[in-house]
């Protein structure tokens, strides 16, 4: 009989305890455990005692090197080595009982593929991001994933879209470092169980469909000829009442002397009175040119406003 439960497995003649990290730890080993552990130590006596016997001539495979930027996770007899990744530098291995599994270090960053979203408000969207990660327990990232690579990228993709559903349009569009941050604390709680460490997550691009982008100029078009419409209206208003308070206070001498300036003004436009003459003979079908014609200021008292 089998009892499976969280994080354990328990098998009659024979207890494995497993914990969350995916390590394996004997609580009480079975007759096959013991058997096998003895065999175990004895292969691993025997071969040390022949890489000493024919030393020099074996030593050189069983010294290995990697880089500063790489560890090596060593499984003797599929059993993973206790204590932590190999590296960097020089290290020693036992070439017909070990596999070497080298592991990077440095910086890895991708674009994930175009992902198809829909927005809280219904939007669809197409978005892709770039995330950058790097691993921080070798261990982990080779036991834990069959294939670490693509498991990280189908991470990435599915928290992208999950993430972006949660938001507005707007709220994309404006405030895209905030859900850039959103989507990094979802991967750095999902990545750190698989010995990862992700640094950074960007969003690349937004593309709207035409037909929405055409909508969305349409309607910001028109919000900037209302806006100008209203400044334009509000300048009217302030001009009007500028003109009011000037003309309540002008006394009727001092409209006398504006009148006179105003036509001062106009007649030093002219270069000569001939182009001035001309102004006053223009034909009907110049619509640019300017016709004054002075009038004495006391007819107008009678139009005047009291």
């Amino acid at each position: 009989m089998n009892v499976m439960t969280r994080g354990n497995r328990v098998r009659q003649g024979d207890v494995d305890e497993f914990d969350e990290g995916g390590d394996s730890k004997d609580v009480r080993k079975g007759p096959s455990q013991r058997a096998a552990d003895v065999l175990v130590t004895i292969l691993t006596t025997f071969s040390i005692l022949f890489i000493i016997v024919t030393f020099p001539f074996t030593v050189w495979d069983c010294l290995k090197v990697v880089q500063e930027y790489e560890r090596a996770v060593i499984f003797r007899l599929g059993r993973i080595l206790k204590g932590r990744a190999k590296g960097p530098g020089l290290f020693w291995v036992i070439p017909w009982l070990d596999d070497i599994q080298i592991v990077d270090l440095r910086t890895i960053s991708f674009t994930t593929s175009r992902q198809q979203v829909l927005t809280a408000d219904l939007v669809p969207l197409s978005v892709d991001a770039v995330m950058f990660y790097r691993v921080l327990d070798p261990g982990l990232w080779v036991t834990r994933l069959a294939d670490s690579h693509l498991a990280t990228h189908t991470l990435a993709e599915t928290t992208l879209r999950t993430t972006l559903g949660m938001y507005s349009l707007a709220d994309i569009l404006a405030r895209r470092k905030a859900v850039a941050q959103r989507m990094e604390e979802i991967l750095y709680d999902t990545a750190m169980g698989w010995g990862l460490q992700v640094e950074r997550v960007e969003l690349k691009d937004v593309s709207l469909p035409l037909s929405l982008q055409r909508c969305m100029a349409l309607e910001a078009e028109a919000t900037r000829e209302a806006r100008a419409k209203v400044i334009i209206a509000e300048g009217e208003v302030k001009a009007s009442r500028a003109l009011k308070e000037a003309a309540s206070g002008m006394s009727p001498v001092a409209l006398q002397l504006r009148y006179l300036q105003t036509l001062t003004s106009s007649a030093s436009d002219h270069t000569s009175t001939l182009r001035y003459l001309q102004a006053l003979t223009s034909s009907a079908s110049d619509h640019t040119s300017t016709v004054v014609f002075p009038w004495p200021i006391d007819l107008l008292e009678a139009f005047a406003l009291q």
